[in-house]
């Protein structure tokens, strides 16, 4: 069976890669606005599930995925600025926070979604560590500005849940949902013993 990633992130493909090495990558454009008063979770789930349905393939299984980060009820997006940025990041400073990623699998009319939801606490970011994190590129393209697989890795303290999850990609999840629709992972040579 044909997969395709609804997504242009790298991190979501390096993260299915681990489960499919062959799939293509055909992300959907949505408006990704949050409803007023819509809850993170409803948001979420609702941008996965309007990515999976926007896709054009139909007859193949179609991956889609959104991420959201979340603090006292409030959606933390991707920096819209530099002022922006540093607004969430002074917000996650020495909080814990919530990630949320929803990933949705559609193939024909048949349409599952899941939310997962991973607790992160991050240490104490004095102004200089804000300020160079700010000058690199890592936290312009992720919600909630960081991305925990570079150099903000070093912001946290303690993760309650999935790590792949914040990355992008609930791993566990994700194979679960793939042998409900009839798809196994494939073990690449690499990974063989």
């Amino acid at each position: 069976m044909k997969v395709v990633l609804a997504s242009a992130s790298p991190r979501r493909a390096e993260l299915l890669k681990l489960l499919l090495p062959v799939f293509d990558c055909d992300p959907t454009d949505i408006d990704e606005t949050p409803l007023e008063g819509e809850p993170p979770k409803d948001y979420v789930e609702r941008m996965a599930r309007e990515k999976a349905l926007a896709s054009p393939h139909a007859s193949e299984l179609v991956i889609a995925a959104d991420t959201t980060v979340t603090l006292d009820g409030d959606i933390l997006g991707k920096p819209l600025d530099h002022a922006d940025a540093l607004s969430i990041l002074e917000r996650l400073s020495g909080a814990t926070h919530e990630v949320m990623t929803a990933i949705a699998l559609r193939l024909g009319e048949r349409l599952e979604t899941r939310v997962v939801t991973t607790r992160v606490s991050f240490a104490h970011l004095d102004e200089e560590t804000v300020r160079h994190y700010l000058d690199s590129a890592e936290p312009w393209d992720k919600a909630g500005a960081y991305g925990i697989q570079g150099f903000a890795g070093s912001f946290v303290t303690s993760i309650e849940g999935s790590y792949s999850a914040v990355v992008g990609l609930p791993l566990y999840e994700l194979r679960v949902m793939l042998k409900h629709f009839g798809v196994a992972p494939v073990w690449r040579e690499e990974l063989r013993g």
